[in-house]
C-alpha cells in the first residue's frame, strides 16, 4: 500500500480512509461525501489526487515518442499546454489508459496516468516515473481561482488546459487548469516536502477538503469516464462515445489499424447516459432492458446531489436515442428510467 504525502493530514482531519488504485486515500472527510460535493459545486474544494502517476518524458524525441503512443495529436497544441488522451492496446484498440499530458517546456511532458497504469504508460512511451517526489492537489468550484488567488496567486493565473511553472515556499511547482469535477479550477504538483504546507495554507483559507466519495459524483455528473467502468479491457474510444480524442489525421498510433476497423463497420454499443427517478441509485453491472429486452449494463451509477434523483453512464446497443424509455434491474426490482444527454449537470 502506497500512502500521500498528506496522509497525516487527512487522519488529522478524521478522514475516512480507502485503498484505491494500491493507495490509502481519502473517501470522505467529516461533513460526508454529499456536503462535499455541494461544496465543489457551490464554492471551492481542495481533493488530494497524489495517487495519480507522474511519468516524467524529456530529450529531444519526447514528443514524436508521445505522437506514436497516443491517439491525440500534439500538433493541435503547444508547450504551456494540456492535452486528454488514449493509450490503446495495439491489437484491439481496448483504452488501456487515459490520461492528461502537461507540455511543460519544449523537451519535457508530465504524462498523468491512472493510480494503477503507470508501469504500462512507462511499457509504451519510456520515461521516468517521479510519482513519489511530489503531491498533486486539485483545487476545484466555482470560487476556486478566486480564493486561490489570495494563497497561490500564481497558481490562480493558470488558465483552463494550460501549464506553467510555479513557485511556493521556494519550491518549483507545476501547475495545470486541469480536473476531474467538470468545474473550473487548477491541479498543482507540488514537492513532496512542501505538501503539508500548501495544503494547510488553502484549508486555512477557506477551501473545504474533499475525498474521493465526491470525486466520484461529480466526474459522474459531467459524465467523465472513470478507468475500469466506462474505460478498459474490451472498452474502446468509439464505444465511449470519445472519438474526439482520435487523431485520424496522425499517420499511425498505437491500436489506429484495429480502431479504424472497428469505425468502418460500427461499434457494437455505445456509452449513454440514463436518468432516473427518486434517490434510488442505478449501480455498476444492472442490466439495462428496453420492452423487456436486454440492451445493455450500466457502468456508472449513483444519486446525483445536484439533481436530486438517480443518474447513471451504461453502455446500450448503439439504435438507443435519447428519450429512450428504459428499465434498470436492481438486485431483481425494476428502476424505471430514461436515456438522457450528457453531461448530467452542465461543465463549466
Amino acid at each position: 500500500m502506497k500512502f500521500s504525502p498528506l496522509d497525516a493530514e487527512h487522519r488529522s482531519l478524521g478522514a475516512r480512509m480507502t485503498p484505491f488504485g494500491g493507495w490509502d486515500m481519502p473517501l470522505q472527510y467529516a461533513s460526508g461525501t454529499i456536503a462535499e460535493h455541494l461544496a465543489c459545486r457551490e464554492g471551492a474544494v481542495v481533493f488530494d489526487v497524489s495517487h495519480l502517476g507522474t511519468v516524467r518524458v524529456n530529450g529531444v524525441d519526447a514528443k514524436s515518442r508521445l505522437q506514436i503512443a497516443f491517439t491525440n495529436d500534439l500538433d493541435k497544441i503547444a508547450a504551456g499546454r494540456a492535452q486528454y488522451t488514449h493509450l490503446l492496446d495495439p491489437d484491439d484498440a481496448s483504452v488501456l489508459d487515459d490520461i492528461i499530458v502537461w507540455w511543460i517546456d519544449e523537451d519535457t511532458f508530465d504524462v498523468m496516468p491512472n493510480a494503477s497504469n503507470t508501469d504500462r504508460v512507462i511499457e509504451a512511451i519510456g520515461g521516468v516515473d517521479v510519482t513519489s517526489t511530489r503531491a498533486v492537489l486539485a483545487v476545484q468550484g466555482p470560487t476556486a481561482r478566486e480564493r486561490l488567488a489570495t494563497i497561490f496567486p500564481e497558481a490562480a493565473a493558470v488558465g483552463r488546459f494550460k501549464v506553467a511553472r510555479c513557485t511556493w515556499n521556494g519550491s518549483p511547482c507545476t501547475v495545470a487548469g486541469t480536473g476531474y469535477t467538470g468545474e473550473s479550477g487548477v491541479e498543482i504538483a507540488v514537492p513532496a516536502e512542501e505538501a503539508t504546507s500548501l495544503w494547510r495554507a488553502l484549508v486555512d483559507g477557506g477551501i473545504v477538503p474533499a475525498g474521493l466519495g465526491a470525486r466520484d459524483t461529480l466526474r459522474l455528473e459531467a459524465a467523465l469516464p472513470l478507468h475500469g467502468h466506462e474505460l478498459g479491457m474490451g472498452i474502446t474510444s468509439l464505444q465511449a462515445d470519445l472519438e474526439w480524442v482520435v487523431a485520424w489525421n496522425k499517420p499511425t498510433f498505437r491500436g489506429r489499424d484495429a480502431l479504424w476497423a472497428e469505425k468502418e463497420r460500427g461499434p457494437h454499443r455505445v456509452l449513454r447516459g440514463i436518468s432516473t427517478d427518486g434517490r434510488r441509485p442505478p449501480r455498476a453491472e444492472c442490466a439495462v432492458l428496453r420492452d423487456g429486452v436486454k440492451i445493455g449494463e450500466i457502468t456508472s451509477g449513483n444519486f446525483s446531489p445536484v439533481l436530486e434523483h438517480g443518474i447513471a453512464l451504461a453502455f446500450v446497443s448503439p439504435d438507443t436515442k435519447i428519450g429512450d424509455n428504459v428499465v434498470i434491474d436492481v438486485r431483481g426490482s425494476e428502476l424505471p428510467g430514461r436515456v438522457v444527454p450528457t453531461p448530467f449537470v452542465a461543465k463549466k
